[in-house]
């Protein structure tokens, strides 16, 4: 009876987490289609009109100042999008309008942390994207991607460097890359060094995994394997079954990035999709996927790896939406957390880590992992923590870490839960803008190795 209460349980959990997300991404479409049908819409009201004469303004002096600015790349996390994807909807709810200079690249939403930071450089830099044999091989998919032809910052160099802002798991995509550039890891560019990258802000960054991904369903036995009975198995199924469909149109409207896994009905057919859903190939049966890459042992494998460089500048913002009454930690509203997030915000403020199971690291308590923003641990969000604390500092008001100084994780604990920063700007209010006005001020007035550069002064 203890059983089958227990069982009965985790399934309405996991029916009512899946009913939750199942409406979010509904909402989510359903707002980019409207857009596009509005946008669409207005287009042909005013074509009529197209022919009166407008008044040009002479940009060019804006151009150049905008050329002559370091890029700032905004880099989404998980199930994230960039521009072109969804039609006119913005991951970042707009912000991406608030620099002259300002880059939002399309990367795999639900592809490895190590598959991303490969596909972000080739966006960068241009060429055909090279995951790298070793790595293809032993996941089993093609050794190449997506084609970028000239890259959308050709000239990046150490002498061209670039500001980097990760929202969630985009934020350790950076990290990778920024390790992959110190040890030269792309073939045919022998010269990357660490110093390719100026700075680097998070915002609710997966440092250090989360507890989040054993309430979705991963292992904490391995934190890699997952439980047959989860929200993450129905991710599975439908993410295999979207891309075996593969209809052209729809993937260019959204994509999970397993292109190079050649998953589609007319590559491996019926017996293919037959073998991927129960296990036996494709991204989830290799561990080649996000979800592995955000467990507290994942994490860990991937810290041990992975520097803070010197002459880089780190930011990050953490996020929480708990509370502590009487040493209890509990969800700090309703009104204030968004209703995607507020079931695992407090199944997380009361996580405990099995008994039964080794702990992930040495030293682990479950109590430092109960403050959390719905999708990650506050703890994880700070700075670099496991295996190795790197340098940081807690930051209450700007003004106190003012001059920056490089190789050192500045850190601010921000009231609000993991959607805070993108998707939805009115949601956010004052806070939104206060934040990312916040950042791109620091990327163009605190964080340089020469004279800082600020919008519209390249040419003064």
């Amino acid at each position: 009876m203890i059983r089958l209460s227990i069982a009965a349980l985790q399934l309405s959990e996991v029916f009512v987490s899946s009913l939750v997300h199942m409406l979010y991404g509904f909402y989510i479409i359903s707002t980019a289609l409207a857009g596009d049908f509005s946008q669409a819409l207005n287009e042909w009201i005013y074509k009529p009109y197209s022919n009166v004469r407008e008044v040009t303004i002479d940009d060019s002096k804006i151009l150049t100042s905008a050329v002559d600015l370091p890029p700032i790349v905004l880099v989404h996390g998980i199930f994230g999008f960039g521009k072109g994807k969804l039609g006119g909807l913005s991951y970042f709810a707009g912000a991406e309008k608030k620099d002259e200079r300002v880059l939002v690249p399309d990367l795999g939403s639900l592809t490895s942390i190590y598959d991303r930071a490969r596909e972000l450089f080739y966006y960068l830099k241009g060429g055909q994207v090279d995951y790298g044999e070793e790595h293809s091989k032993a996941c089993g998919h093609s050794q190449f991607g997506r084609v970028y032809g000239k890259g959308h910052y050709p000239e990046w160099d150490e002498d061209h460097p670039i500001h980097f802002v990760g929202h969630s798991a985009g934020a350790q995509v950076v990290r990778v890359l920024q390790q992959m550039l110190a040890d030269k890891a792309f073939k045919g560019h022998e010269s990357t060094s660490e110093n390719w990258v100026l700075s680097i802000t998070s915002l609710s960054g997966a440092f250090n995994g989360t507890t989040r991904s054993y309430l979705d369903g991963m292992q904490p036995e391995d934190g890699r394997s997952l439980k047959p009975l989860s929200l993450l198995q129905g991710c599975r199924v439908g993410v295999i079954i979207y891309d075996w469909i593969d209809i052209p149109w729809l993937k260019s409207y959204y994509n999970f990035g397993f292109d190079h896994y050649n998953i589609s009905w007319k590559k491996i057919g019926i017996r293919g999709l037959v073998d991927c859903l129960l296990g036996n190939s494709g991204p989830f049966a290799s561990g080649d996927w996000i979800l592995p890459d955000l467990t507290l042992q994942g994490s860990l494998r991937m810290n041990i790896h992975l520097s803070t460089f010197p002459d880089t500048y780190y930011f990050s913002y953490a996020t929480k939406r708990t509370t502590k009454v009487m040493g209890v930690t509990i969800p700090s509203g309703i009104l204030g957390i968004h209703p995607l997030l507020f079931i695992r915000v407090l199944q997380m403020s009361q996580w405990r880590h099995p008994p039964d199971v080794s702990p992930p690291f040495k030293g682990y308590r479950d109590e430092d992992w109960w403050e959390n923003d719905g999708a990650l641990n506050t703890i994880s969000m700070t700075h670099p923590r496991y295996p190795v604390e790197h340098p940081s500092s807690l930051v209450i008001n700007d003004s106190e870490c003012q001059p920056l100084q490089p190789g050192i994780w500045y850190y601010k604990i921000v009231e609000g839960d993991h959607i805070l920063f993108i998707v939805n700007r009115e949601r956010a209010g004052v806070q939104f803008d206060v934040i990312y006005d916040s950042i791109f001020e620091r990327c163009r007035k605190h964080a340089f190795r020469r004279t800082p550069t600020l919008p519209n002064h390249a040419q003064h």
